[in-house]
């Protein structure tokens, strides 16, 4: 990922939902959000687990006056039927948006961590780079939300139930998940103040990935 600016979104699909929600995602909802004016991209993550169907998406933005650029807003203030039929079943919604603060590394990990934090470090590049330098690591982006951006009363927020919020993301994309639980055991020695609440960072899994230099090919 190199734009600037960044979208993450967590929700939980009921198991009767789920293959009507893989199919919106993958078939439609994907493309329509990389097709619009400002979207560089998509990853979507499974989280690793067998209780719940949790997904965590990420979207690469060129920057974050995307979030309430034109552009966005009328894709927001007109969801497709699918859509409609989708949004009012996502559970334990979070979505924010705002600034990639730091980044560090090179390439992509299919194992993930995505943790929210309730405030930014005061080096963000420094512990970004710390992390990145763990064994396994392939790369580590510490994003800063916009609240004022991502708070816009939309059509589509309207249709969705109790939408959480955070301040800050720090995303670790490792090799495999031993080498994420390392690097995790460190950063947590590293920012105790920052990770310490968390004793055990949720882990996802890829699933789908979408550029938007391709999403509108035939």
């Amino acid at each position: 990922m190199h734009g600037a600016g960044f979208l993450a979104i967590w929700s939980d699909v009921e198991s009767d939902n789920l293959t009507d929600y893989r199919h919106w995602l993958t078939r439609e909802h994907t493309t329509e959000r990389v097709t619009t004016r400002g979207f560089l991209g998509v990853r979507v993550f499974r989280a690793a687990r067998a209780d719940i169907n949790r997904f965590f998406i990420l979207y690469e933005l060129e920057s974050p006056e995307v979030l309430d650029g034109p552009a966005y807003m009328a894709r927001l203030n007109a969801p497709t039927p699918w859509s409609q039929r989708i949004m009012p079943l996502l559970g334990n919604f979070v979505r924010g948006g705002g600034v990639m603060t730091a980044r560090s590394g090179r390439g992509e990990g299919a194992t993930i961590a995505a943790v929210r934090i309730e405030r930014l470090p005061d080096n963000p590049q420094r512990l970004a780079e710390a992390i990145a330098a763990c064994d396994g690591i392939a790369a580590v982006q510490i994003g800063t939300t916009d609240l004022a951006r991502t708070s816009v009363p939309t059509v589509e927020k309207g249709m969705r139930k109790d939408e959480g919020i955070f301040a800050g993301l720090v995303i670790m994309e490792a090799l495999d998940e031993a080498a994420l639980r390392g690097a995790w055991r460190q950063a947590t020695n590293a920012a105790p103040d920052l990770f310490g609440g968390i004793d055990e960072p949720e882990i996802y899994q890829g699933m789908f990935a979408l550029d938007a230099r391709i999403a509108d090919f035939r």
